[in-house]
């Protein structure tokens, strides 16, 4: 593998492992907050703690997508691999599109004019 090549591999690594990261902490973390809410008795935690896992999880997904992405592009640009890169992108749009729905209840070309993405 050329040099270049090592590097946009370990790049696309580092991506994966932040994405990994992004998830495993993102739950530790959304949960920790969730239990500490439920223990004082606050109204609405089961339905924040689904909006913050929900957004871990996209955030997560997001990573990992870019680091298929360089990886894909960069280091094996073969019919095969964007074949499955394209799927790869496919089920996670359709994952992002599900959640977007469970999170606020409608389509994201839905929002209103006021609403901060």
């Amino acid at each position: 593998m050329p040099p270049f090549a090592e590097v946009v591999d370990a790049v696309g690594r580092l991506i994966d492992l932040a994405g990994v990261a992004a998830i495993g902490l993102g739950i530790a973390f959304v949960a920790l907050i969730a239990g500490r809410r439920l223990a004082r008795g606050e109204p609405g935690v089961y339905g924040e703690f689904r909006q913050q896992l929900g957004r871990v999880i996209l955030l997560g997904l997001e990573l990992l997508v870019a680091a298929d992405i360089i990886r894909t592009v960069a280091v094996t640009p073969t019919l095969e691999s964007v074949a499955v890169l394209g799927g790869i992108v496919l089920v996670r749009t359709f994952l992002s599109f599900s959640l977007e729905v469970e999170l606020h209840g409608r389509w994201p070309w839905q929002r209103g004019s006021s609403e901060v993405p």
